[in-house]
């Protein structure tokens, strides 16, 4: 048996608690099946009196990450505290004293990603993140090594399973929004305060990673428009379903011309679109790339054990570095290299707009004007006689291919209407 790879988790909550199970429960399989022995020898929390359900005896438990990160026996250091600070801080001295780090920490490699990359590439050691994105759905490898022949010239994501339970029971149950989300935070969906999942904020720190993995070079987080899913009704959802389509959120990556078009919105997909079925809180990664064509990864985006499980093959691809005595040959992330983006005024797509307007003669003609000006050419309207409210009814329109800047313009305009209500909506189609 080869020599032990000796690994040091920072943060029992429920997974590195589930990264411990791994290691300690399965350790006869690990060593079959990569010839490798795993040893967990050291763990750090603030916490130690609460019941974690894995035996913890003959590893070293205590409060002291310095402990740990000053171990020369140390040879991985899994990171699984989350958010930004500690975590930063913690990841940055682990890098520094030349020990590879494994997270899945998507916000922290979202916002700081740049940093700690440089990190690595001046101590020689490797920062890994195959659970940041997509749980146990091996995303983060397949672009690494499985798509590096190809360009990535397309890749939509549903990557945050709190939304798509969310927009999955609006779809089939008929639930508005907010019984939708008090049914995910029940099942254990959605947090406490899911501001995060539902604004669209997870999903962004997660296309960052995979548009920065994917381009070769670092995005900019801040640089990315995002919409969330807190606006849409049942009657947005009735309506989608009538045209042919079903609402998810996405998170998109287009590339054209050396730039990048990356977003995160709700998006009408079509109904017969491999996207389309993904539900309830799965995830899926559907990536077009140059040489390969269409592709689709699919699973579990998170829980306790799909994302041991990724953190775990990350700790198998490190081994065989550490027994190598080498850093891996395939580049990450160039922490030097700069991807350019489309700002949204360059961007053109096509327009699912909802609005409630008065029930009075010639206002359609007036609103079709509005886009006339514009340059938006209109491909459906549907207007409903009434909706709850007497005064308003609501009406949608589908216009064909236009640009961003022209839709709010048009938008801005329409909003000055005394006959039409401010609670304008704009989703985009799926293209």
């Amino acid at each position: 048996m080869e020599k032990a790879i000796n690994v040091g988790i920072v943060g029992m909550g429920v997974v590195g608690t589930g990264v411990a199970k791994i290691i300690l429960n399965q350790g006869h399989l690990l060593s079959e099946r990569t010839g490798k022995r795993f040893v967990l020898k050291t763990a750090v929390d603030l916490d130690w009196e609460q019941e974690r359900g894995v035996d913890l005896a003959g590893v070293q438990t205590t409060t002291d990450f310095e402990a740990l990160v000053t171990d020369p026996e140390i040879d991985v250091v899994v990171e699984t505290v989350g958010g930004i600070e500690p975590a930063f801080t913690m990841v940055r001295r682990a890098l520094a004293t030349g020990k590879h780090v494994v997270t899945a920490n998507k916000a922290l490699l979202a916002m700081k990603g740049r940093t700690l990359f440089q990190e690595a590439e001046d101590h020689g050691v490797e920062l890994r993140f195959e659970a940041s994105v997509g749980g146990g759905i091996p995303i983060i490898k397949s672009l690494r090594e499985g798509l590096v022949a190809n360009k990535i010239m397309n890749m939509y994501g549903i990557i945050n399973g709190t939304s798509n339970y969310i927009l999955t029971r609006m779809h089939r149950e008929g639930l508005d929004f907010d019984a939708a989300l008090r049914e995910a935070q029940i099942q254990g969906f959605a947090e406490a305060d899911p501001t995060l999942d539902v604004g669209g904020g997870d999903a962004a720190h997660k296309l960052t990673i995979l548009a920065s993995l994917a381009a070769g070079g670092f995005v900019d987080f801040n640089a990315i428009p995002v919409e969330g899913i807190t606006e849409l009704t049942t009657l947005d959802i009735d309506f989608a379903k009538n045209f042919g389509y079903v609402v998810k959120l996405l998170a998109i990556y287009r590339f054209n011309e050396e730039k990048l078009d990356l977003r995160v919105h709700p998006t009408l997909v079509p109904g017969d679109h491999l996207l389309a079925a993904v539900n309830n809180e799965l995830n899926a990664v559907f990536i077009t790339g140059d040489y390969v064509g269409d592709t689709m990864f699919y699973g579990p985006g998170a829980g306790q054990t799909p994302t041991a499980s990724a953190i775990v093959s990350d700790l198998v691809d490190l081994a065989s570095i550490l027994q190598a005595e080498k850093v891996a040959s395939i580049p990450t992330i160039n922490p030097e290299k700069t991807v350019n983006l489309f700002s949204l005024e360059e961007i053109t797509n096509r327009f699912y707009l909802r609005l409630f307007t008065l029930d009075q003669p010639g206002i359609l003609a007036q609103i079709a004007g509005v886009f006339g000006k514009y340059g938006i050419s209109i491909s459906s309207v549907v207007q409903l006689e009434t909706h709850g409210d007497e005064n308003y009814v609501p009406i949608v329109l589908l216009t064909h291919e236009a640009s961003e800047k022209a839709m709010f313009k048009a938008m801005m305009a329409i909003k000055e209407f005394p006959f039409v209500r401010p609670d304008i909506l704009r989703l985009r189609l799926f293209k």
